[in-house]
């Protein structure tokens, strides 16, 4: 689908996209609020899922645990509207900078996945680290959005 990756100086310094997928197909996705900078979510894209991100300016990703396409939002409401798409040096990871309005990224309600902080230092126990909660406040009540509809993970 996209620009068959020949050599490395043409991954790395060339301007034609050749993203490199994993064994699985996939490439990691890096999704950043466009105004904050803040790390919103990380998630996978496949090669359908990547060209239609780009066709449509909005986020769709690859479910490992569905084995599914995604439409970022379809469920909840808030569309990821990609803002800027970029990748690495040797093209094998997306950044992409997104506008969700007000809403959330995450499935959970908050409005960043990464909405814990694991502290630093010494380990004295590694089966008790307590995780520090950065966002106090959802966005929303997962219960009540996904109400009969298809869990967006399964764990």
């Amino acid at each position: 689908m996209f620009k068959k990756r020949e050599n490395v100086a043409d991954i790395e310094e060339g301007n034609l996209f050749s993203p490199k997928f994993d064994q699985n197909g996939l490439i990691t996705v890096i999704a950043t609020d466009y105004k904050t900078g803040e790390v919103l979510m990380q998630g996978f894209m496949n090669d359908e899922s990547l060209k239609k991100t780009i066709e449509t300016k909005e986020a769709h990703y690859w479910s490992r645990s569905r084995k599914e396409i995604w439409h970022k939002g379809e469920t909840s409401g808030f569309v990821q509207k990609v803002v800027e798409l970029r990748i690495d040096d040797d093209q094998d990871s997306i950044w992409m900078s997104v506008n969700i309005g007000k809403g959330s990224s995450c499935h959970v309600g908050y409005k960043s996945c990464f909405y814990r902080s694991v502290p630093l230092g010494d380990i004295k126990n590694s089966e008790k680290i307590k995780m520090e909660f950065k966002e106090k406040k959802k966005k929303f009540d997962p219960e009540v959005v996904y109400k009969g509809k298809p869990n967006p993970t399964k764990i």
